[in-house]
């Protein structure tokens, strides 16, 4: 009888558990064994024209630990541990005394260490300590171009590689960041998740990939060459920008920070500001021919156009003298820009006039955005034309008061090279789907013609002989005709307004080979120490890049750069000296030679 009561009250209590209370029952069973977590595979690849992985994701290994299962001295486990993992022993302890069944230990171990330390694990019999398999973005380049890719990080679950922060990671999430899929994930009897019962769900290369406009070979040369500029000039920062002038398809953009790390794992999130697009600054001199082929283009100022420089001129009260102070006496637009005479580009500016000249700078695609496929361009600034002085027009004319971005240059100077034909920049080619199959490809986008084509060539005549003659030699490529202007410019004051004392930027934009352009491409350099003329430091750089490039792409060379007796010698053809019989000269007649062409003659 006593038996049968036991086996009643047993039947019983089966059934409430059973039926009754099964729902949750149920319930706790499976918050103990089961807990949903928000999954994703790895992001897209990004590769550069020629199919070379920029930014790719890999499967790597993150460390965990149990602190409720730990049944071993905490220092005994940290000591095992610290050779392998970035924490110092003291914060390895501190996390192993968390009360917590699950903390983290160490994210995205390397190779050499997840292997390392999963071995010492499996030899000291740590059953508390287990190795979880996660999606790493990883950068075989390292560092180069850094600022155009940005970085990824963490979502809100913890994982890694999964939001883009920065440059084109952050632009294209939508695109290369894959679906979040909730999963339920169980723990062993341990507690533990068992994360590799749905690792195998998510493969990599699933998502879609980009290919870049940006040649890896060009942006190396490019970035070799910022970090000689760097070590030269101690500047705090330099950018390039390289740009087939054609299509505005970026073949290169670098750039450089005083103090930058060397191992993108190590770079500061001030690192990755892209100063090439991001940043506004005045232009100076560099400005000076968009000044010129506008006052071409209204009609406002001939080739042949005679400025008679004083070495000052006078705009509303205020006296604007020229770099070296000098006057250059009677000159043409040719000497204007070749020599940067700031007097006469003064002249050609206000008698052309502030709202003509505004409207063919914003034709250029000045004072607003390029529309670039990466975040926080800059628009630059420009002066209302209803409300600017003689003076801001006069200004503007030698490339202050304005500010602008170096991509906003690059593009502008590209419709120099293209005979008059600006080209959108973009540094996206194509997007292509996992099977494939192309899900966006980039079209050139022609953003109009700011000036004909005759004006364009003009221009590019004059800016040949800066780079073979005049400011810009240093930026000569031997063998090829390359067109160019120099660029020194005070650095503005972002708090105080007005400049800064002693702090400038110097800067170099070019093009060519003139007969059939293919690169447009800007140096700027920021805070430099010393030196800071940009014929002087920025000119060089060109140089030094063009040089590799033409050999990288193949051009046959078209010309060879006149030595110095035998520019002499053709000038002397033109002004020849007649000599009497008693050894006195007569001077030649220079009516109708510009001050340039005397110069050169005198010299």
């Amino acid at each position: 009888r006593v038996l049968l009561c036991i086996a009643v009250v047993l039947v019983g209590r089966l059934f409430f558990l059973q039926i009754i209370d099964k729902s949750d029952l149920q319930a706790k069973n499976l918050s103990q064994v089961q807990v949903d977590r928000k999954l994703q595979s790895p992001r897209g690849t990004i590769y550069d024209r020629n199919g070379r992985p920029l930014a790719m994701s890999v499967v790597t290994k993150s460390l965990y630990a149990d602190p409720k299962m730990i049944d071993r001295p905490i220092d005994e486990i940290a000591d095992l541990i610290e050779p392998y993992v970035t924490m110092a022993k003291e914060d390895i302890v501190k996390s192993l005394q968390e009360d917590t069944a699950f903390v983290w230990i160490d994210r995205l171990l390397d190779v050499p260490n997840s292997n390392g330390v999963e071995a010492a694990v499996k030899a000291a019999k740590y059953d508390f300590i287990g190795l979880h398999k996660e999606s790493r973005r990883y950068y075989p380049n390292d560092t180069l171009l850094a600022q155009v890719l940005g970085f990824v990080g963490f979502n809100e679950e913890g994982q890694a590689d999964a939001e883009g922060k920065a440059g084109l990671e952050a632009a294209l999430d939508d695109v290369i960041r894959s679906n979040e899929v909730k999963v339920s994930i169980y723990n062993d009897t341990a507690g533990r998740p068992v994360f590799e019962s749905v690792q195998s769900q998510f493969l990599p290369d699933q998502e879609k990939s980009v290919n870049l406009t940006i040649d890896t070979t060009v942006q190396f040369i490019a970035e070799r060459a910022l970090d000689k500029a760097m070590i030269d000039t101690k500047a705090r920062s330099a950018a390039m920008i390289i740009m087939d002038p054609k299509t505005g398809e970026i073949l290169a953009m670098a750039n450089k920070n005083r103090g930058m790390a060397s191992d993108v794992n190590k770079l500061k999130f001030e690192d990755y500001r892209n100063n090439a697009v991001v940043s506004i600054y005045e232009p100076g001199s560099t400005f000076k021919p968009i000044i010129a082929a506008s006052a071409l283009a209204a009609g406002k100022w001939q080739l042949d156009t005679v400025y008679n420089d004083t070495g000052t001129i006078l705009i509303d009260g205020h006296t604007i003298k020229n770099w070296d102070g000098k006057g250059s006496g009677k000159v043409r637009l040719l000497d204007i820009l070749k020599y940067s005479i700031n007097t006469g580009m003064v002249y050609l500016g206000t008698t052309t006039g502030g709202e003509i000249l505004t409207d063919y700078v914003k034709r250029f695609g000045f004072g607003k955005a390029t529309g670039i496929e990466l975040p926080a361009e800059g628009d630059g600034i420009l002066f209302d034309p209803k409300t600017m002085s003689k003076l801001d027009t006069a200004t503007m004319s030698i490339g202050q008061g304005i500010a602008v971005t170096p991509l906003q240059m690059v593009q502008a100077f590209g419709a120099l090279a293209n005979g008059g034909k600006m080209m959108k920049p973009h540094i996206i080619k194509s997007i292509v789907n996992p099977d494939g199959s192309i899900f966006k490809e980039a079209k050139d986008v022609e953003q109009g013609q700011p000036i004909p084509e005759s004006i364009a060539k003009q221009i590019t005549d004059i800016l040949e002989k800066e780079v073979s003659e005049g400011g810009g030699h240093k930026a000569y490529v031997e063998g090829y005709q390359f067109a160019g202007k120099t660029g020194t410019a005070q650095k503005l004051d972002p708090e105080h307004g007005g400049y800064l004392n002693g702090r400038y930027i110097a800067s170099f934009i070019g093009y060519g080979p003139v007969e059939d352009a293919k690169f447009v491409a800007l140096v700027v350099i920021d805070d430099p120490e010393g030196t800071y003329y940009g014929s002087q430091i920025a000119a060089p750089v060109f140089q030094d890049v063009m040089t590799q490039l033409v050999r990288y792409y193949k051009l046959s060379p078209t010309r060879s750069k006149p030595s110095k007796d035998d520019a002499k010698q053709s000038a002397s053809k033109v002004l020849s000296v007649q000599r009497n019989g008693d050894g006195s000269v007569i001077i030649p007649n220079f009516a109708g030679h510009t001050y340039g062409e005397v110069r050169d003659w005198v010299h």
